[in-house]
């Protein structure tokens, strides 16, 4: 095993794992920490936690946890994988995972690298941008549970994580691997604990990936990810997809994200199929029964193309959402989720369409599944998986991720 992945959610994962295959890694996706007698064969192993918003203590057990069935592989280099838009609360949990991790390697200088420039996301002199606005600028302000304030990477992690930070400028990125590695090593003898590396081009990616593809840890969104795969396996093929292919049969759409794009994406598939909006106090006092309902009715709708059930709220619902109920909403509506998901999947369904990292992770977990073979891009960091021990395909997608016709895009992808 070349590389082992734990990601702090569901949706993160699965974008990475599709740009593993795409950079020529053989790429297997496991839902939680796997069995101890649990054997995979493969380049790479994305492990799937759902710890991004978990409590500090929790995060950092879970991708311990993580790292030790990794390691007990034989593992090559571990790669701590979260959000393009480097999602967090001021406390972690990016920052204190990376520490425990670092500690637990021995290691003591890892890199900082959110880009994915494919999607918008780019890193200039330690800021993050999302397409051309800085982080705190975009629609990240506003998030639910992570609102991002701070485009500043270097402030960021010298805020939650121990130790100082420095930075690897473009313009060292531009001159090549050594240049980089050798800036690497500076900071580190400066007594730097963690590296960002700026990067706003595929190009820089790649010139990434061959600088710290020999690093014991590296920390980052998927596209570094992209820029390791392909130094690691030589520029190679990515591996056939057939095993992750999306199955036929009736489908369903999921939308628990309050991002700007998702809001987009709703509001264009809203013309074309039968859309119920979630009602937030039923989720409160009858999650259950209430998901048993919002199952039943998308039973009931027509197939061409497929019902959407969605809590997806503009930034003015957001806040009186969140005025009136703070952070319990999110819960009970990702519990009525979950309940609804069960009963579909009984009802028949095979294909769940699904936005937000949370929800999806509700969606997966209510489904019970243990892994995922990784199939065709629907769009950038978004494939279709097929679950490994079930007869079901998701379709798991962060919030600003695809374009505005997403939802209908991933109903006519078959191979």
């Amino acid at each position: 095993m070349k590389i082992g992945v734990i990601a702090d959610d569901f949706t993160g994962a699965t974008d990475i794992a599709g740009i593993l295959v795409a950079g020529g890694l053989t790429t297997t996706q496991m839902i939680g920490v796997p069995d101890a007698n649990a054997q995979v064969d493969a380049d790479a192993v994305v492990i799937s936690l759902k710890s991004r918003s978990n409590p500090v203590a929790d995060a950092v057990a879970d991708s311990l946890a993580a790292l030790e069935w990794l390691r007990a592989r034989g593992c090559g280099q571990i790669y701590q994988k979260y959000c393009s838009t480097f999602d967090s609360t001021t406390d972690g949990n990016i920052g204190p995972v990376a520490d425990a991790l670092m500690d637990a390697l021995g290691t003591d200088i890892t890199v900082i690298c959110p880009a994915l420039p494919v999607n918008g996301r780019s890193v200039y002199l330690g800021h993050l941008f999302v397409g051309q606005d800085l982080l705190q600028d975009s629609g990240m302000r506003d998030h639910p549970i992570t609102p991002m304030r701070d485009s500043s990477l270097i402030r960021l992690m010298e805020g939650q994580a121990q130790g100082r930070c420095g930075l690897v400028d473009a313009a060292t990125v531009d001159r090549g691997p050594q240049a980089v590695r050798d800036r690497i090593a500076a900071l580190r003898a400066e007594g730097m604990r963690y590296a960002v590396l700026d990067a706003i081009s595929d190009a820089h990616l790649e010139t990434l990936g061959a600088a710290v593809a020999d690093m014991a840890l590296v920390t980052g969104g998927s596209g570094l990810g992209y820029g390791i795969a392909r130094a690691v396996s030589g520029g190679g093929k990515a591996q056939a997809q057939d095993a992750g292919a999306p199955l036929a049969g009736p489908a369903v759409v999921i939308s628990g994200s309050c991002s700007v794009m998702t809001n987009r994406q709703v509001a264009a598939y809203g013309a074309l199929a039968p859309v119920l909006q979630v009602d937030v106090d039923r989720c409160l006092t009858e999650a259950e029964a209430y998901g048993a309902q919002l199952a039943e009715w998308v039973l009931a709708q027509p197939q061409d193309p497929a019902p959407m059930i969605t809590a997806t709220a503009d930034p003015d619902r957001l806040r009186q959402i969140q005025g009136t109920h703070g952070s319990a909403a999110s819960a009970a509506v990702e519990r009525a989720f979950a309940a609804a998901t069960r009963h579909l999947a009984q009802g028949g369904i095979t294909r769940f369409i699904v936005a937000g990292g949370e929800t999806s992770g509700a969606v997966t977990q209510a489904l019970d599944i243990s892994g995922f073979a990784i199939g065709p891009q629907i769009a950038p960091g978004v494939p279709w998986v097929r679950a490994v021990d079930r007869p079901l395909s998701l379709a798991l997608k962060s919030g600003n991720f695809g374009t505005e016709t997403f939802f209908a895009d991933a109903q006519k992808v078959t191979t």
